[in-house]
């Protein structure tokens, strides 16, 4: 069942998480109808067991809805998978990955699999470019960075989203990608402080080599950061890997939608 004509399209947006996926039902101005709600991620996780998790976390909201936003991790181009890092993995993240899963995934159409599973219409983007659309100014070249599972990043000039660049899988320190070196595994081990000077290092790092006009820092690890980043650095809410959903529709500057319809 759609939404009664006259009060605006719902849409359902999904977070998926390397080791959650969340999800909510947004009203036509962006404001959620209810309480997020959320499901581990399964492992392994081969794209049809992906999709049937997301078509639970639908039901679980007990909403009606009329379109999809879904925030996928990885490299994602017109809602197709080129790579993602956590899914292709035996035993959840930082694990052994499969070259079944990683054959399963690559080319995936994650984004024509989720329409016909929902039966609305559907568009996918890389995570931490949803959660930018929520949070950008649409001021000059802003970057957005989310600290989760692992890092994610997203570019955006003047408010129109540039080309993917996958930062997490580049060497970071001590032979390991910002992925291995940020992500809740490290938090965890060395704790919030050392971590937050891990992290700031890597923004210190990175701050001469994309010359920010701004930088947002959201994610759930965002919340555990201690110091001061920076007159520069703006420190988001995990809120907004959900909210950026209504944007990728309402905005034609987004690159979730396919080329001709933009």
């Amino acid at each position: 069942m759609t939404t009664p004509a006259g009060h605006g399209p719902r849409t359902l947006t999904v977070d998926c998480g390397g080791t959650g996926l969340k999800a909510t039902v947004l009203d036509a101005a962006g404001e959620p109808v209810h309480e997020r709600v959320r499901l581990r991620t399964p492992y392994p996780c081969p794209p049809d067991v992906l999709v049937n998790t997301v078509v639970s976390l639908a039901r679980n909201t007990g909403e009606d809805f009329d379109r999809v936003s879904v925030g996928f991790p990885g490299m994602v181009r017109l809602g197709v998978v080129y790579a993602t890092p956590h899914y292709v993995t035996e035993a959840g993240p930082f694990t052994r990955p499969r070259p079944d899963l990683v054959r399963q995934w690559s080319g995936y159409d994650i984004q024509a699999a989720l329409e016909g599973a929902l039966g609305r219409p559907t568009r996918v983007l890389n995570d931490a470019e949803i959660a930018g659309l929520a949070v950008i100014e649409s001021k000059g070249f802003e970057v957005v960075l989310t600290l989760g599972t692992g890092l994610g990043c997203a570019l955006f000039d003047d408010g129109r989203l540039l080309p993917k660049v996958e930062l997490s899988q580049a060497p970071f320190r001590k032979g390991q990608t910002y992925d291995q070196q940020l992500g809740h595994h490290s938090r965890k081990k060395l704790g919030n402080r050392r971590w937050s000077r891990r992290v700031t290092r890597a923004i210190n790092g990175l701050r001469p080599v994309l010359y920010w006009d701004q930088l947002y820092v959201g994610g759930g690890g965002a919340k555990h950061l201690h110091g001061d980043l920076g007159p520069d650095v703006t420190i988001v809410g995990n809120k907004y890997g959900l909210l950026g959903g209504i944007r990728l529709w309402n905005d034609a500057g987004s690159r979730g939608r396919r080329i001709e319809e933009i």
